[in-house]
């Protein structure tokens, strides 16, 4: 519990300081520079924070082990983009991604808690674990983007998502589990694609509010394989809705 209370504390302190420097950043952006500027002018950068409710769940390539529900979660974060033309930008930022899913296996699963003393229990076919999982993303994409329309720009933003795994537990109902630490059945790595489209409202000046609807795709698999469990991939998809302000 330590260790994942030093990681979430470090990453926080890490967004805070990204923050921090993307309001220096925008207080020091072009006057009239998004959306887009034009051709010749000096590069434009603009900033953007969010929160983002999440429904995720898992999906296998094997028939033993199954999905079995959706679990609800959060993005938080801070976007940059660097446009290089009207309509055109490089995406990037840092997330905070609270997530998880339901996994279900029709043979005894011996699932490994880091604080138990011998590290192992053993999980009765057809009952369910739940993770809950957090990962530090660093997403990069290409968005696009139309002229504005009144107070209104449509945008569409897809790219890659490397994540880094900072936290992650387990709840075990048919064992009265709760909330205990699972790293140890978690891969520390992975990569997603993700696509979203939404609206951005002027409110003036730079400043304008986002709306979106996103859909991302972990298709590394998150899961260890650790002794007799079954030998599977387990891929991770989260459907996303965007709230969020950029300057």
């Amino acid at each position: 519990m330590a260790q994942q209370l030093k990681y979430f504390s470090d990453s926080a302190r890490v967004l805070t300081c990204m923050l921090l420097l993307s309001f220096s950043i925008g207080a020091y952006s072009q006057p009239g520079g998004r959306p887009g500027g034009h051709f010749g002018l000096p590069p434009i950068i603009s900033f953007g924070v969010h929160l983002d409710p999440v429904i995720s769940w898992f999906s296998t390539d094997v028939s033993s082990v199954k999905n079995e529900g959706a679990r609800p979660g959060f993005n938080f974060g801070i976007s940059f983009n660097q446009y290089f033309g009207p309509n055109y930008s490089i995406s990037t930022g840092l997330n905070i991604i609270n997530t998880g899913g339901r996994l279900v296996s029709n043979t005894l699963t011996h699932f490994e808690l880091i604080k138990y003393p011998d590290k192992m229990v053993d999980v009765e076919p057809g009952e369910s674990i739940v993770y809950k999982i957090q990962y530090l993303s660093i997403p990069l994409g290409l968005k696009l983007q139309t002229n504005q329309i009144g107070y209104y720009t449509f945008f569409a933003d897809m790219g890659l998502d490397p994540k880094i795994l900072v936290g992650g537990k387990a709840d075990i109902p048919s064992l009265d589990i709760k909330g205990e630490k699972a790293t140890s059945e978690l891969k520390k790595i992975n990569m997603s694609y993700h696509i979203m489209a939404g609206l951005e409202y002027g409110l003036g000046g730079n400043t304008a509010a986002v709306l979106g609807l996103g859909f991302e795709n972990n298709f590394l698999d998150i899961t260890k394989d650790l002794g007799d469990q079954p030998v599977d991939k387990v891929s991770h998809k989260l459907l996303s809705f965007r709230f969020g302000v950029i300057f």
